[in-house]
């Protein structure tokens, strides 16, 4: 038989982490054993002090992945089956635990065999060069990787292929001579980053000026400037917190249509820089709220504890994921009163409780009637089945016109004659409300809701107009 000139080539050795999928496994399955039992994060710092490998053995023999959900980059995977069908050896080489290592080669069926770390060794830098030119000897075996680390591997391989590496590292590997294949990075690496902190979503925290421009404050430099700081540090506080759901919802964020694109579960963003931006936005929004007064700072303590205490379990649970979501939104008015000063107003505070809890089971709804679309039972980590929907519909619009019924109820009330000279001008946000909420619901039965009710009013036209209309009312009522 004559040997073709694949079969002459030497094996191809890929790394996993980074260069075969867009993420990091060790990162990953941490992330799944600190959401199971936060109380195993101290669990890990006393493997690690045993090496790298013990801890990666440790949490391998307790946390499977789901091979099929990891973020594959697809260049790479489309060229490795090329070089298999040409009748080419590839090994699949990686620091990865080799339990998790073998169930992505059996997902893939690419690989000849696997090379990856156990309970001794940690199989990453020099130590996995040594074991490649022990496998296939000096300069026998191309290499795949991403890291400055892997600069050890490619000095005794024949050829270096270089995946989603910074420019710097493809211009090294250039000048060492045996370049092959580079597969730059695509995109920007900063919009990632921002896409992360969901800056969209920063519009909520505006809650934090309704008490000042309820109790008529707005032209205090002294209360405007305490709510302007207030808003600062919710929104760097809320960036966190949106960092640390992302690295913690990482596989059903992969099921689902949308949230698949978000930076982490995509992989346009490495896990590595979520450990450091979560602390990172949390200690700057901490500062910020140091100028304030103590009451607001119990309130941003208070929405931290709660966020994550919602991203970790609590939207797991039927209904109390909705009120926990409505809580959130009340918090910040809260939160806002403490930053200017003023008294809180009763009428405030339950308008706000029913309004978010209508938005929050629009949410829950949108959410349910995609994958009623997609012939899906049960939305994945969530307590809530497509059978649900029209009980969610009924609350939610019910809590929605409640929100009118307290806002009428205000206008009547001995506060409104203090406040305003023309208080008949406030009707008109009843009329308002009343339609939006009436057009928002109309909108999710019929399939064109985002999963998101804010990113949807702050896009949809008609929401925005009827912002400036009550705008305008409130100025005349004034």
């Amino acid at each position: 038989m004559v040997a073709t000139v694949a079969s002459l080539q030497p094996p191809l050795c890929v790394d996993l982490d980074g260069t075969l999928i867009r993420s990091d496994l060790l990162l990953e399955t941490l992330l799944i054993l600190i959401k199971r039992n936060p109380l195993f994060l101290f669990k890990a710092l006393l493997w690690l002090v045993q090496g790298k490998a013990v801890l990666k053995a440790q949490i391998a023999a307790r946390v499977a992945v789901n091979p099929a959900a990891l973020p594959y980059d697809k260049r790479l995977v489309d060229w490795l089956e090329r070089q298999r069908r040409s009748g080419r050896e590839v090994w699949l080489c990686t620091a990865a635990n080799e339990k998790l290592a073998k169930s992505v080669s059996t997902y893939l069926g690419l690989f000849t065999g696997v090379v990856a770390s156990d309970g001794r060794a940690n199989l990453a830098g020099h130590r996995k060069a040594e074991r490649l030119v022990g496998l296939f000897g000096e300069r026998g075996f191309d290499y795949c990787g991403n890291e400055w680390r892997d600069l050890a591997i490619w000095q005794h391989a024949r050829g270096a292929v270089v995946v989603n590496g910074s420019s710097a590292l493809e211009r090294e590997v250039r000048s060492q001579g045996n370049a092959l294949q580079i597969f730059s990075c695509e995109g920007s690496r900063l919009k990632p980053f921002v896409r992360a902190l969901r800056p969209h979503q920063w519009a909520k925290n505006v809650l934090v000026l309704a008490p000042m421009l309820a109790a008529h404050r707005a032209l205090e430099p002294a209360v405007l400037l305490g709510c302007l700081l207030a808003f600062i540090a919710f929104s760097l506080c809320a960036s966190s917190v949106y960092v640390l759901n992302d690295m913690l919802d990482l596989e059903a964020d992969r099921g689902h249509p949308r949230k698949s694109n978000r930076p982490f579960a995509s992989g346009d963003l490495p896990l590595a820089a979520g450990f450091v931006m979560f602390p990172a936005l949390l200690l700057v929004g901490g500062i910020v709220a140091a100028f304030l007064p103590f009451k607001f700072q119990l309130s941003l303590l208070a929405y931290y504890a709660v966020t994550v205490a919602y991203s970790s379990f609590l939207k797991r649970f039927l209904l109390i994921d909705a009120v926990s979501l409505a809580g959130l939104y009340t918090l910040r008015i809260i939160a806002g009163a403490g930053a200017a000063e003023v008294p809180l107003s009763f009428w405030l505070l339950l308008l706000s409780v029913f309004l978010f809890l209508s938005l929050a089971f629009v949410k829950r709804y949108a959410e349910l009637d995609l994958l009623r679309r997609q012939q899906r039972l049960q939305a994945l980590g969530r307590g809530y089945r497509v059978e649900d929907l029209a009980v969610l519909q009924s609350f939610g619009t019910a809590s929605g016109y409640l929100s009118v019924l307290v806002l009428a109820l205000y206008i009547n009330s001995p506060d409104v004659q203090a406040l305003y000279h023309h208080p008949k001008f406030i009707w008109t946000l009843c009329v308002l409300i009343l339609y939006w909420i009436s057009r928002v619901w109309m909108t999710a039965h019929r399939g064109g809701m985002h999963d998101d009710p804010v990113v949807y009013a702050l896009r949809d036209r008609v929401s925005l107009g009827i912002g400036v209309v009550a705008a305008i009312a409130i100025a005349l009522a004034i």
